[in-house]
């Protein structure tokens, strides 16, 4: 039946190798399965993907690549009521009833004119007597179970050739899924259509369907017969038990540590005298033993402590599970950002600037004085996006309260949709409040900062983003002839990147037939390296180059965070070497953290390691004296590491990798890191190498999917440059993005 048949006729649904995302979390990865007909259910834990399966099935959601047919038709790039009018209705998770409609008004809002149509009015009201009694009824005076029934109708009236639904018992009374649990019964063995049912409730969900997939971390594991399924109560707890994340879950073996039991601390239920005994209580009856703790699953306590330690997520982990696709951040309306107790008079006057040419413009107030606020998004709104709410942003301190703020609005600013650009204008602490949002949203949509800090150092505020930075001139303080000409030159400047941004879906349809994106880091010591690289990948990827300085590496990553890289060709990690000796071009805690986070396949090597960086010589710190130096020019100088720092690299750089859970490669080139570092060259120095090769090799904890390779080479080797090529091709799909 739904397991799909070699047979000539053409199956109700057939998904091929689909992967949908939500920003940068891959939800749904590679699922695939065929229903023919009848009914199949679609079985998991909370979070495996299985509403995100439905939603991408039914429009809702657009997936990146794979293929969705329906009775042989490709309905996976069509719009949503495209696909119902191709026949297929959806019962979506939480029934979504009107509460002002009533029952009858929602079902005729829906219900076919064809007099022959299998599914009418009257036969609704037969099947569901309940619902012909409450006709007249709102959908907010209906009870779960009713309404149940009325969003299940309304699917029906589609008559569709397939019917999907989501989660179709959650919420309801024992008795109303047993009527539910019959109805999906009734339908599917009617042969009309066929039936795709998301459920939790493994009873109903192997009592009503011929074959059962169960999901498991966004992919479907098996496709199994119902009551294979049913029968099978240990396969139930390993794959859909609370606390169990795979199939291979190995059993405890004996003499491998204490058990569950020994590991509990005891717990004791004292009485009063004179108190009823517990039949099960020891024969002093005051207290009683108990070797477990009670939970609804009957999984032992290892396993829920186990649960409880994977779900001690970082603070932000719920922002990158639930962050906005591109395609809805980005619109037409221009953000006006800023303290508007204190810059009000200019800020209004930038909103002016952008409405007279036509710009959608939205206030958006960041002030922490507490004053009360007429901009569009207040202080207080934005405040309480902060995770310790808004009594952490509005205190005494002020420079807690802006650092509270800035948080807040990042966290704000990541969850708004239809961006067109964001703008604002201040002093020092004015712009370290509206940058930290401006550096939370994705490369491409416009950030202006007009500031007094802007002739200075920026990296502060700037980071790895692509804020632009208008000087003020004169301070941001009232208007005048200098601060109208400058606030009106950067509004206007933005109104002419909001007019010529590409929409969403543009900009989704251009990265979807470009080739994936590589990043890709070079130093002037490791070019011939990376240029050979690049030649060879080209024809499948475009490759995006980075200037290994520091702030080079920062945007990479950025770059990966924001979905907008497929990959990471890390040739040249120079810059662990000055944050760790101390040079002027280091990198931060956070490097390979888009490899670690996301899981993107990762090849990376240890070029122009043999080096930190300095200004000039003259700036090189006097700790340094009697060192191997060699000045590039008068403005860098390079010096050699020694074979301690080499080490203290290799360890530091082995430890980040063994944070990444995606494909995962180093190179070694056994004939030196740069090209400085071969035989006869100013930096060679075999001792020190060693070091480094020695401690990544004892650091890295090696898997199929995380390892170290050695290549007897120097890094700006043909043979290097093949190699790295060919590990990145091992690891990574070549294919171009098809959604």
């Amino acid at each position: 039946m739904a397991e799909g048949k070699t047979g000539s006729a053409k199956a109700a649904l057939t998904i091929d190798d689909l992967h949908v995302y939500y920003g940068e979390a891959h939800v749904v990865q590679g699922v695939s399965l065929r229903l023919d007909s009848g009914v199949m259910s679609v079985v998991g834990r909370n979070g495996m993907g299985k509403t995100t399966l439905c939603n991408t099935i039914t429009g809702l959601k657009q997936a990146r690549s794979g293929s969705i047919r329906v009775y042989g038709r490709e309905i996976s790039r069509l719009e949503p009521h495209k696909i119902h009018a191709a026949g297929i209705a959806y019962v979506p998770q939480g029934r979504r009833v009107w509460p002002s409609l009533s029952v009858d008004e929602h079902l005729r809002l829906v219900a076919s004119s064809d007099q022959e149509a299998a599914w009418t009015l009257e036969r609704v009201y037969q099947t569901f007597p309940r619902l012909a009694e409450r006709r007249n009824n709102g959908g907010s005076q209906l009870s779960g179970g009713e309404q149940q029934m009325l969003a299940i109708s309304r699917a029906l009236l589609a008559n569709p050739k397939l019917l999907v639904m989501d989660e179709p018992t959650e919420g309801l009374a024992p008795v109303i899924v047993d009527q539910v649990a019959g109805m999906l019964s009734m339908l599917g063995h009617e042969g009309d259509m066929a039936i795709l049912v998301i459920e939790q409730n493994i009873g109903v969900a192997t009592a009503v369907s011929d074959t059962v997939a169960i999901m498991v971390n966004g992919r479907i594991n098996r496709i199994m017969d119902s009551r294979a399924l049913a029968a099978d109560r240990d396969l139930q707890q390993r794959l859909l038990g609370v606390g169990r994340h795979n199939d291979d879950i190995a059993p405890e073996q004996p003499g491998a540590g204490p058990a569950a039991s020994e590991l509990l601390a005891q717990v004791y239920s004292v009485e009063r005298g004179g108190a009823q005994q517990d039949p099960q209580s020891p024969a002093g009856g005051n207290y009683r033993t108990m070797d477990a703790l009670p939970n609804r699953w009957n999984l032992p306590a290892a396993s829920l402590r186990d649960t409880a330690f994977r779900e001690k997520q970082p603070e932000n982990a719920l922002d990158k599970v639930f962050a906005l696709p591109l395609s809805e951040r980005i619109g037409k309306t221009a953000l006006v950002a800023g303290t508007f107790d204190t810059k009000g008079e200019e800020l209004r006057f930038i909103r002016d600037c952008l409405k007279s040419v036509g710009i959608p413009v939205k206030t958006v107030d960041l002030s922490t004085s507490g004053k009360p606020s007429r901009c569009d998004v207040t202080p207080m709104q934005v405040a309480s996006m902060h995770p310790g709410g808004t009594s952490a942003v509005f205190g005494n301190d002020r420079g807690q309260s802006v650092t509270a703020m800035a948080d807040a609005f990042a966290r704000w600013i990541s969850r708004e949709t239809g961006i067109g650009g964001v703008i604002s204008a201040g002093g020092s602490g004015g712009t370290s409040l509206a940058t930290a949002g401006m550096r939370a949203l994705p490369v491409g949509i416009p950030k202006i900062m007009v500031s007094t800090v802007a002739s200075g150092d920026t990296a502060t505020f700037v980071g790895s983003t692509d804020i632009n930075m208008f000087h003020s001139v004169a301070d941001v303080q009232g208007l005048n002839q200098i601060t109208e000409r400058v606030l009106a030159n950067a509004a206007h400047a933005l109104a002419g990147m909001i007019a010529r941004l590409p929409s969403g879906a543009e900009m989704m349809a251009r990265r979807a037939a470009a080739r994936p994106a590589v990043g890709m880091t070079m130093f002037g010591v490791t070019t011939t390296c990376v240029q050979a690289v690049q030649k060879i990948l080209e024809p499948d990827y475009d490759c995006l180059v980075f200037h290994a300085t520091g702030t080079g590496g920062r945007a990479m990553e950025a770059l990966g965070h924001s979905g907008m890289l497929a990959g990471f060709v890390d040739i040249t990690t120079t810059e662990v070497a000055d944050m760790i000796v101390g040079g002027v071009f280091p990198a931060d805690e956070n490097r390979f953290g888009a490899a670690i986070e996301t899981g993107l396949p990762w090849v990376g090597s240890a070029g122009a390691l043999d080096m930190c960086n300095f200004g000039a010589r003259a700036t090189v710190p006097e700790r340094f004296n009697g060192r191997n130096f060699v000045i590039h020019n008068p403005a860098v100088t390079l010096m050699r590491t020694t074979a301690q720092e080499n080490q203290a690299m290799g360890e530091w750089i082995g430890e980040r990798m063994n944070l990444m859970e995606g494909p995962a490669i180093f190179l070694i080139p056994e004939g030196g890191v740069s090209i400085l570092d071969k035989p006869g060259g100013p930096f060679h120095d075999p001792a020190a190498d060693k070091a480094l090769f020695d401690a990544l090799e004892a650091t890295v904890r090696q898997t199929a999917r995380r390892k170290i390779v050695r290549v007897n080479a120097n890094i700006n080797d043909e043979a290097f440059s093949i190699a790295v090529a060919n590990a990145f091709r091992s690891i990574a799909n070549p294919l171009r993005r098809t959604a």
